[in-house]
């Protein structure tokens, strides 16, 4: 029993010790006490990295003019069809398609024997009507006769006049004649048949000028002039030069697009229309300069552009308008005269960095040069 009891005498004793000690507070610097006197090490201070070196290069301005390219078809300066006003008989028809005819060649003649005779029967008239009527005047001036006799002479006169005027226009409803100069293209009907009002005798078109049309964008639309001149690749390989000619005022509702037509040369017709063609159409000339097509690039903003270095070394964003794409580079316009234009290593720095810049030497660019070409833009 006495052993029991010093046990737990022994127990009660450490308790109250360990009391006491959680009450002095001391026991939360176990194991951090320690740290508080030890020095803390010093920041070094890390080394700044050197400017990143790109290559530069001045590129000289040129005058350039945009090229603006769209695609179309050859069409007749004139197209006439040409239909018969009465029905007959086809009496004469001197053309064939192909056939070269002039302006008030005859193009078809019905059979009007019948109208024919009443021209003839018009003209007697008016002859009988004239002597009549000079009898008249010879017989007033020597006072043998009334003026009234003789204003129902000329009154007779004037009358056959317009009866012949109206059998000469009736023969002439027979009678189809080329309104132009121009290629007979299409001639539907055979001497000797039978044709009725309205029918379509022949189609005449004109090729002389050749036209090209095309459709040009409403952005495209400020860079043209009427006058200026232009390329015309057509399906065959054939390029010819025409002229400008006329710019539609008022764009299509469906592709807000407009209208533009292209004269070109054809005096001995040897183009013909309906062709597909790709019209090269060319605005004033701008200043530009020519460039590799890895220099454009992006701006954090999505914007279309290049990267040049400043006067004191520093990457700037610079927009540019893409003039043209040649196979010696891109043409591009918006560009500042004295700007060093980085041309090697651009995607690898951003807007407001500290360069070293370093000018391009001339085989540089010419590596840059064929290899832009060989990638191509759209």
């Amino acid at each position: 029993m006495p052993k029991v009891r010093y046990t737990k005498l022994a127990a009660l004793c450490v308790l109250a010790g360990f009391a006491a000690w959680m009450g002095t507070g001391k026991f939360s610097s176990v194991g951090s006490a320690a740290t508080e006197n030890v020095e803390k090490p010093t920041e070094v201070e890390q080394p700044k990295a050197p400017a990143r070196a790109v290559g530069v290069v001045k590129a000289p301005h040129v005058q350039h003019a945009r090229a603006i390219r769209i695609s179309g078809q050859t069409d007749a300066d004139k197209r006439a069809t040409l239909a018969i006003r009465v029905m007959g008989v086809i009496k004469e028809l001197p053309v064939k398609q192909g056939d070269h005819v002039n302006k008030g060649d005859l193009v078809m003649r019905l059979d009007a024997e019948d109208k024919e005779a009443a021209v003839d029967m018009a003209k007697a008239l008016v002859d009988q009507r004239q002597a009549e009527a000079d009898a008249a005047e010879r017989l007033l001036k020597s006072g043998n006769t009334p003026k009234l006799q003789f204003d129902q002479a000329r009154s007779a006169l004037a009358a056959a006049k317009a009866q012949l005027e109206t059998a000469g226009a009736e023969l002439a409803r027979n009678e189809i004649y080329a309104p132009f100069n121009g290629v007979i293209d299409r001639v539907p009907v055979e001497r000797g048949s039978t044709i009725m009002a309205g029918t379509t005798v022949a189609t005449l078109i004109n090729l002389d000028p050749l036209l090209a049309v095309g459709e040009v964008s409403e952005r495209d639309l400020p860079y043209l002039k009427l006058g200026s001149e232009a390329d015309i690749r057509l399906i065959n390989g054939q390029t010819v030069k025409g002229t400008l000619r006329y710019i539609s005022r008022d764009a299509s509702t469906a592709t807000r697009t407009f209208r533009i037509e292209v004269a070109i040369p054809n005096e001995e017709k040897n183009l013909p229309a309906g062709m597909t063609a790709e019209i090269t159409l060319w605005s004033e000339p701008t200043n530009a300069v020519v460039l590799p097509r890895s220099v454009v690039t992006l701006s954090n903003a999505g914007d279309l552009g290049i990267r040049y270095v400043d006067k004191d070394n520093k990457v700037a964003f610079q927009p540019i308008d893409i003039i043209d794409d040649t196979p010696d580079g891109l043409v591009l316009g918006g560009i500042p005269d004295d700007a060093r234009i980085i041309i090697a290593g651009q995607e690898l720095v951003t807007d407001g960095d500290t360069v070293n810049p370093a000018e391009a030497d001339a085989e540089t660019i010419k590596k840059l040069m064929a290899g832009g070409a060989s990638g191509g833009t759209q």
